[in-house]
């Protein structure tokens, strides 16, 4: 089955055919580094990093490129502000990036160019444009002219006319339309500046991205993403001025991600809801947030809120206890015994229906949700013969559980969750919760034995008292036929 891909530019789903054979070269708008990452970042970073994943996953060589913007009013802001260099800002910005994505356990892109790196590539596709009459300059300035590439609009959807009918009353002079954007902009006093053929100056946010891609892909390449308020004018100024120049498509499918609304509030730092990784990181596992965006479609905005995330850390904590439960089974010697059970061959089949559901729903669009409704399911089937096997288990559902293992590692790879050892994640999250409750393991282990104690002597009364004691501080009982052991609730 062919990867079908939902195209911005065509607004429909579309097999995916690379221009190449078996590789996929595909570009991802990164960070402008002036300031820590927050969540609206992460879910960009996430879906890309889980669609790259699985076209490795499917065999594809993917040359993936992620920029970063190192040159940019917020930079030069921020700069001044603190009265040192750009250059100290964006270093500074970048190195809290690498940390952020390494602890969300982002695989590395193949190359993760900088602006400033590719100053002279931009000077001349600039040149180009001026050549080709889809440039002009303007007080310094040189300007794209919307008005002479015919096809301006087309990503976006939106009507040239249209747009120039709402544009705003305080025309830049310099410009011959309010819709044109800068490609170079002529450097003021105190800022940083390059040399051109134009005079000193920087190059404007846009061009960068189309110098950068296509220097490491071709001038045609196989997917562009980033979030979807880049469509407008970022993504559409890249596509005006690269076919401009190149008289090619610049890109075959454009992929974008959905907003990240906190508390259902659009997050802005007017309202003062901007929520850094950082932040959340203090008190959420990484895979929570992994998992917590990859539950919804990548193209559908997300809400961001305590409650939303308590939910997935649940989930993940299930999973986890299952994977852990399967682990501490494999170390009993099994039976020789064959049990009969419908829920044996119920498990049977979703362990060997499960790699190909799996690549039937991310096949579909990416589609990550309904991928994780079928681990949800074999989840609840792995329960189901940990369940029967009562501690002697056989050696067919030994083989089920390694089995299950198998596609939680594998599989649970592409979308980057169940990585962790599931013993050290259980261990540290009880160790998280005992503090909380401000208990400590022996203490709970002196009331089971206590209740052990009560028990053998037949007094329910104490031992029903000590369950509910601990159950009222958050701390589950479960009698096992190999004794009782505790969870948090």
């Amino acid at each position: 089955m062919a990867i079908r891909i939902h195209n911005t530019l065509t607004g429909k789903k579309e097999d995916f055919v690379p221009l190449h054979e078996k590789k996929v070269g595909m570009y991802v708008c990164g960070v402008t580094v002036y300031d820590l990452c927050h969540i609206g970042h992460a879910r960009s970073a996430i879906v890309f990093d889980t669609i790259y994943r699985y076209f490795q996953y499917r065999g594809y060589k993917v040359t993936f490129v992620r920029n970063f913007t190192d040159i940019d009013d917020k930079i030069i802001k921020r700069a001044n502000e603190e009265g040192v260099d750009c250059r100290t800002i964006a270093e500074r910005y970048i190195g809290e990036f690498n940390m952020d994505m390494g602890r969300l356990g982002l695989e590395k892109p193949s190359v993760e160019p900088r602006a400033t790196e590719h100053i002279p590539e931009m000077i001349q596709l600039i040149s180009t444009l001026i050549q080709k009459g889809f440039a002009y300059p303007g007080g310094g300035d040189i300007f794209f002219s919307v008005e002479k590439f015919k096809d301006y609009g087309k990503l976006s959807k939106r009507n040239l006319e249209d747009m120039q009918a709402g544009a705003r009353v305080d025309i830049d002079e310099k410009k011959q339309n309010p819709l044109d954007f800068a490609l170079w902009k002529a450097s003021k006093p105190g800022e940083p500046f390059w040399e051109s053929p134009w005079g000193k100056g920087r190059p404007g946010w846009h061009i960068e991205c189309s110098v950068m891609s296509q220097k490491y892909l071709g001038e045609t390449f196989d997917i562009h993403g980033g979030g979807r308020d880049l469509t407008f004018p970022h993504h559409e100024n890249e596509v005006a001025q690269s076919e401009a120049a190149t008289g090619k498509p610049f890109v075959q499918y454009w992929i974008h991600n959905g907003f990240v609304n906190i508390n259902k509030e659009k997050m802005s730092k007017s309202l003062g809801n901007i929520l850094t990784i950082k932040e959340i990181l203090k008190d959420w596992h990484p895979e929570v947030l992994r998992l917590f965006f990859l539950s919804h479609h990548y193209r559908s905005p997300v809400d961001y809120s305590e409650e939303s995330f308590n939910d997935a850390k649940s989930g993940l904590d299930r999973f986890y206890s299952t994977l852990n439960a399967i682990q501490e089974e494999l170390t009993k010697p099994p039976t020789q015994k064959k049990l009969d059970s419908p829920l044996i061959e119920n498990c049977r089949q979703a362990i060997e229906s499960f790699q190909v559901r799996f690549e039937e729903a991310m096949d579909d669009d990416f589609n990550a949700a309904e991928a994780l409704g079928y681990f949800y399911g074999l989840q609840r089937n792995l329960n189901s013969i940990l369940d029967i096997s009562k501690s002697r288990p056989t050696q067919e559902i030994v083989s089920m559980m390694k089995q299950g293992l198998d596609h939680f590692s594998k599989i649970g790879w592409v979308l980057g969750i169940f990585q962790e050892d599931p013993g050290d994640y259980i261990a540290r999250r009880k160790k998280e919760g005992l503090k909380k409750v401000n208990l400590t393991e022996e203490e709970i282990l002196r009331s089971i034995e206590e209740r052990n104690l009560a028990r053998k002597e037949k007094n329910w009364k104490r031992a029903d008292e000590i369950r509910n004691e601990l159950l009222s501080k958050g701390i589950v009982l479960e009698d096992t036929p190999s004794g009782t052991n505790w969870k948090l609730k």
